[in-house]
């Protein structure tokens, strides 16, 4: 009987034994690695080198002895195809057992995200004068690149960099001898497994196998946003311009896009370019949000403009002295810069919105939304403060196990199991009076474990997404300040703004928002040209979208409400006499009912079109 002999085949998907024979043919050989990895065809090379030299060929005339290949030899399999592409060449009796090329999961990642990982990252330094001694091509540990994640570096950064941004996170774990093979990013859970058939159901029955593992709360290592930006201050003032005329608290969701930071290895910048202020009841000291219909419809057009919801932003605003216009300082170490309540709401957006990683078996990891408040600074003045929530709360928020403290707002507490749920025990790490690090249990939970903050700017060059006018378009929802988005207001808006740019007049957020949500006349499934004329900034296909007939019907709206708008005429002009707009519906002066063009009578009150 021929010896047995035991050969090991490294591949992507890590190792493997083969049992064969020293007589054994290669091609026979090979037929059995195909077989064990799940190969359809010859989709596949082995090597006996890791450097790719000494390829086994299909050969029915060589044995393994001829080839010289021992027991206990180790082999290199290549697949053929790209990687992570692998998988059209497996056989598919495999891929339902449950057996799946190691490779990225089938998402797709946000645009920033593929950007970055294709960078090397690396820091790269200059020749140190007076340490270096070598030649100018030479690299010493004085001059060579350093990691993303290099912690000394980020410490010495001015100012300095507290949390590693979170692909430079990944590179640390990717960056092993085995380049991160075996690297899941895996989301915390504290619910009860289920499944479990060995015992009747909590809460008469739990196990080691569906019992959630307690949690011991770590501050977070890293970030998913680096810093945020708003493109000009008028963002920003406006937003603030609530808070002055009213006093009270107000709230709006954060629209712009993720673009490289460069200032950090790796990072990324959230540009915000507009606030949207959904429907809310504010007051002096609380917020409530009210149920928003038109949600959707304004991620669909943040959408086509080239936008996405990013973060939310809050005030937390006490006047301090009204002839200097300064706010109260409030938010500090002392005190607290989140409270529970707002990690925990700070935790439900982010679980709306998570990240997209192709390294988490679920397809998401963290998230990239984050909070702003506008609260007071050390100089009185209001300050922009950014900030996240650490993936361990957002665990906590998403399987309700964390709850704010009613008389401490920075502390919140971690729920205890009932007969309704199973919560795991929470804890943190703490330093006592004599010096020793001590494991607290969360109840109550400092609420400076779960926080992360994030630096929060305004450029130098603002930046304009949407044109500024003197005279802006009102926002929507603050009917309470007398501010109403309707034909009579956007006629005035109209009226006061004659510039000869029609895409400078109609680039305006809130009244893009106005032309599509109205209820008289909305243009939500024949506005997709201008919008894209606003995302590329080109004026010819806002003119051509001028001269539509959608256009000539809100300009005899706006007129019907008695402000002539100057433009009027010349539209006749350009859009060929003045035929587009009687061939326009037309709005009845006494009811307001859109009537079919061509008509001389309200199909309405019968009244007379003029």
């Amino acid at each position: 009987m021929a010896e047995t002999i035991i050969i090991r085949v490294q591949s992507p998907d890590g190792v493997k034994r083969i049992t064969a024979t020293k007589r054994e043919t290669a091609a026979t050989f090979l037929k059995k690695v195909a077989k064990e990895f799940g190969f359809r065809n010859n989709g596949f090379s082995v090597y006996i080198n890791r450097n790719r030299t000494g390829e086994i060929t299909s050969s029915p005339n060589k044995s393994l002895n001829l080839l010289k290949i021992k027991h206990g030899d180790m082999l290199f399999l290549f697949p053929s195809s790209p990687a992570g592409s692998s998988s059209e060449n497996m056989d598919t009796s495999s891929m339902s057992q449950g057996v799946r090329p190691l490779g990225v999961p089938q998402v797709v990642e946000d645009e920033i995200d593929q950007y970055l990982i294709k960078q090397d990252g690396k820091i790269y330094r200059n020749k140190d004068q007076q340490q270096c001694r070598h030649g100018p091509l030479g690299k010493c540990v004085h001059c060579v690149p350093l990691e993303p994640f290099d912690e000394d570096y980020l410490n010495h950064l001015e100012p300095p960099v507290k949390h590693m941004s979170f692909h430079a996170y990944i590179r640390k774990l990717t960056g092993g001898a085995d380049k991160g093979k075996f690297v899941a990013l895996e989301n915390i859970s504290c619910k009860i497994k289920s499944g479990c058939e060995g015992h009747p159901p909590w809460p008469e029955g739990i196990c080691t196998k569906c019992q959630p593992s307690a949690i011991t709360l770590n501050r977070q290592k890293y970030r998913h946003v680096d810093n945020i930006m708003f493109e000009n201050h008028t963002i920003a003032d406006r937003f603030l311009d609530f808070w002055r005329k009213t006093g009270n608290q107000h709230f709006g969701y954060l629209y712009g896009k993720y673009t490289e930071h460069k200032d950090i290895p790796l990072g990324i910048r959230a540009e915000v370019a507009a606030i949207y202020e959904p429907p809310q009841i504010g007051t002096q000291n609380s917020l409530e949000l009210l149920e928003d219909p038109k949600a959707e419809i304004v991620d669909e057009i943040a959408t086509k403009l080239g936008l996405r919801k990013v973060g939310w932003i809050f005030t937390d605003l006490v006047s301090e002295d009204t002839r200097k216009g300064t706010v109260r300082y409030s938010r500090n170490k002392d005190a607290y810069f989140l409270s529970a309540e707002e990690c925990i709401t700070a935790g439900h957006f982010q679980n709306q919105h998570p990240n997209i990683c192709r390294l988490s078996p679920d397809g998401h990891f963290g998230s990239k939304f984050f909070t702003v408040v506008a609260t007071g600074g050390p100089d009185n003045q209001v300050h922009f403060e950014g900030y996240q929530v650490s993936n361990q709360c957002m665990a906590l928020v998403r399987d309700e196990c964390l709850l704010p403290c009613r008389d401490a707002p920075e502390l919140g507490y971690a729920k205890e199991s009932s007969s309704e749920q199973y919560v795991p025990d929470v804890f943190y790490k703490d330093i006592d009076k004599f010096g020793n690090e001590i494991t607290q249990l969360a109840r109550p939970l400092p609420v400076e474990y779960l926080i992360i903050d994030i630096t929060t700017t305004f450029p130098k060059d603002p930046v304009y997404t949407f044109s500024i006018s003197q005279n802006p378009f009102p926002i929507e929802n603050r009917d309470v300040l007398g501010e109403t988005q309707d034909f009579h207001s956007l006629a005035t808006y109209l009226s006061q703004n004659t510039s000869s740019v029609f895409l400078d007049i109609i680039s305006d957020f809130h009244l893009l928002l106005f032309l599509v949500t109205n209820e008289v006349m909305p243009l939500r499934d024949s506005i997709s040209l201008l919008l894209e004329a606003v995302r590329t900034r080109n004026e010819e296909l806002a003119q051509t979208w001028k001269k539509s007939e959608q256009w000539a019907t809100i300009e005899q709206l706006c007129s019907t409400v008695g402000v002539q708008l100057p433009g009027l005429q010349e539209y006749g002009a350009m859009g060929g006499s003045t035929h587009a707009t009687t061939s326009a519906m037309w709005a009845c002066q006494h009811c307001t009912f859109m009537n079919q063009p061509g008509t001389d009578h309200c199909e309405m009150c019968s009244l007379p079109r003029s």
